[in-house]
């Protein structure tokens, strides 16, 4: 597809992704029921899904954690000092990484319900992969560098809380040891990385691609929330710090969500 083909689907998709069908389809899709090979009744659905995610895949390859702590990082820093000439290679790695979200984070293998797969978080992050592929091939993002308002910035504290995920992985508590830094799982999570990915578009923006800003921070948003009730509600006493530590994925997703209608507004009053 040529240059002028790419930026009519472009612009096709940003009109999409503003739809009310779009954001209904969202809705429906919370109400596909996870998957086991062992079945379950209606009534544990929850339970499954809080085994899945304690079981999933991602906890069985912790070889790969300090990887996936390291790479982002020298992305971090290289978009920094050389600005668009690592911008392709950060559009990959975000795709990438949504891949291995879903698989390794939706798809788990437990004692009493078998092979379980949270299938609605599985088609989310696909679908945000997919929308991250896209930016590859229309180079919508620009990372070159500008001055931005001062209080923009406030994404950049939020953003480093959720990469380091200071918590005690036994027991889900404070502990801020530097080590986390490129130690923990965080690297290869959707609720810790998302919030890095959007804080970087934030600070690039309205110069981004507007359609995989608005479709990753709505799944943001979506999972955000699911985060809140179950950290802050359902488990408070055990779970009240990973709610906190899940507090930059949903406040940036929506501060991210709402860019990206305010950019639209000021491209159609043009």
């Amino acid at each position: 597809m040529k240059r002028g083909g790419l930026e009519k689907f472009q612009v096709k998709i940003e009109s999409v992704t503003r739809r009310w069908w779009f954001y209904l389809l969202f809705v429906l899709l919370q109400f596909i029921p996870p998957y086991t090979s062992k079945g379950y009744v209606k009534s544990e659905a929850g339970i499954v899904a809080g085994e899945i995610l304690s079981h999933s895949l991602v906890f069985s390859y912790t070889a790969l954690w300090p990887i996936f702590k390291i790479i982002p990082l020298i992305l971090f820093i290289s978009i920094i000092f050389l600005g668009n000439k690592v911008t392709s290679i950060f559009d990959v790695y975000g795709g990438v990484t949504y891949i291995l979200f879903a698989f390794l984070q939706s798809i788990a293998v437990t004692e009493k319900f078998g092979l379980g797969i949270l299938t609605v978080n599985l088609i989310m992050f696909l679908f945000v992969a997919a929308f991250w592929f896209w930016e590859v091939i229309v180079q919508k993002n620009d990372f070159s560098p500008r001055k931005q308002a001062v209080w923009r910035y406030w994404v950049i504290p939020f953003a480093f809380l959720a990469f380091w995920y200071p918590a005690n992985p036994s027991t889900l508590m404070p502990d801020f040891n530097p080590i986390y830094l490129i130690t923990n799982s965080a690297g290869l999570a959707f609720c810790m990385m998302t919030p890095v990915y959007l804080a970087i578009l934030t600070l690039y923006y309205p110069r981004v691609n507007i359609a995989t800003l608005r479709v990753t921070s709505l799944v943001g948003i979506i999972i955000g929330l699911y985060n809140m009730f179950v950290n802050f509600v359902f488990a408070l006493d055990e779970l009240w710090w990973n709610g906190i530590l899940h507090i930059p994925l949903l406040s940036i997703s929506l501060y991210a969500f709402t860019l990206s209608f305010h950019r639209f507004e000021e491209v159609k009053g043009n």
